[in-house]
């Protein structure tokens, strides 16, 4: 079998309307299986009612997993909204998807792996970092492996940055991100807003700092009402992002990533699969929650 990966944590948003799964690999992994793929959502979870739930949705959803359980408890995130809609993170330490145990199980998963998506967060602790590292190193060469870099308040560092990109073929980055990454990797000021709306010239030569300093194939931007860029070393694709009515943003960007990676699996242009992923994120912030499910007009081959 040949799976799509979500690698990293699997947690409960608790937002203002109540509680609702998701964490960014998990939330990747489910928008790919709903393109008809084996997607497959590897964490950890604590044995209690919260670790219980989310293998129940899982379930419910039709999602693989492998999610370990360990003597921690089962992540959860405070989520309040502003007053457009952008969600505030305060993330709990010390939970079961910071103890992800590196098994048997999982390395035969990783040797299956047809692509896989991962982040920044997840390689907060030593262990899930240790664990994540080793199923990248135990997956087939030619998995295409997706870096959505999802730097959440101090939760990374320029060595995990780095070590993730080496291992990656595509980055997945935000305007804000990239203020913050731009400086740190390669010594260059940008100011996103300015730069998205004033300066597509520099935007593009950043990312493809990018590109050429990592060997990576591609870097997705997202610039939230400013519309996204998908660049490689020779092109680029910009969609504009349409104006829908917000219910909340959680889950947007992980929807896009999903979407456009099970478009290019299926064979799709880069601007086809971007195209798609655009509608695919406007529809999920029209819904609350990470995980609703989409129309078939944007999942249909």
């Amino acid at each position: 079998m040949n799976y799509v990966i979500g690698l990293g944590e699997a947690l409960f948003d608790c937002l203002p309307t109540g509680r609702k799964l998701g964490g960014a690999p998990a939330n990747f992994a489910y928008h790919v299986s709903q393109f008809g793929f084996d997607s497959c959502a590897i964490s950890a979870i604590g044995d209690d009612e919260l670790g219980q739930e989310i293998i129940d949705t899982f379930d419910k959803v039709g999602l693989h997993y492998c999610l370990p359980k360990v003597d921690f408890p089962t992540g959860t995130v405070q989520v309040t909204l502003n007053d457009k809609g952008i969600p505030q993170y305060e993330i709990c330490l010390g939970v079961a998807w910071d103890n992800i145990p590196l098994t048997d199980e999982l390395l035969a998963i990783a040797k299956e792996a047809k692509a896989v998506c991962f982040g920044s967060l997840a390689q907060r602790s030593a262990t899930s970092r240790a664990t994540i590292n080793a199923m990248l190193e135990a997956m087939p060469a030619d998995t295409l492996k997706v870096f959505d870099i999802n730097l959440r308040q101090s939760w990374y560092s320029a060595e995990v940055i780095e070590n993730s990109l080496k291992h990656s073929n595509i980055l997945k980055i935000n305007d804000e991100e990239l203020d913050v990454v731009a400086p740190m990797l390669l010594n260059v000021e940008v100011h996103p807003e300015q730069l998205i709306a004033t300066d597509k010239e520099k935007t593009l030569q950043v990312c493809r700092q990018l590109i050429e300093g990592y060997a990576l194939d591609m870097v997705i931007l997202t610039c939230g009402t400013n519309g996204s860029y998908v660049i490689t070393k020779d092109e680029y694709s910009f969609v504009p992002t349409p104006k829908v009515e917000v219910a909340d943003t959680v889950g947007a960007g992980d929807s896009f990533t999903g979407s456009f990676i099970a478009k290019l699996l299926q064979g799709a242009s880069i601007k086809d699969a971007h195209e798609t992923a655009v509608k695919v994120s406007a529809f999920v912030c029209t819904q609350s929650g990470a995980m609703p499910v989409l129309p078939q007009e944007y999942t249909q081959h």
